[in-house]
């Protein structure tokens, strides 16, 4: 891959076989991706919540139900 500096960019360089930017960064590519990461952990943290207050939802109508039917008896 041969690569040419991009002006005014230091850690940036142009992959002149596909002309792609290139970061050279690692250690803002590294910072990049444990952002991604605890992003995507903060979203499976919130998906897992939601799920455990929807079945709680579900046990609460199921408990109201039940109470409903003993008190009409």
């Amino acid at each position: 891959m041969a690569k040419i500096k991009v002006e005014n960019y230091n850690s940036f360089v142009r992959d002149t076989r596909s002309s792609a930017i290139v970061n050279t960064n690692t250690i803002n590519f590294k910072e990049y991706m444990q952002k991604r990461a605890d992003r995507h952990k903060q979203q499976d943290e919130i998906r897992s919540a939601v799920k455990e207050i929807n079945s709680l939802k579900a046990e609460l109508l199921e408990i109201k139900n039940m109470i409903q039917e003993v008190i009409k008896k």
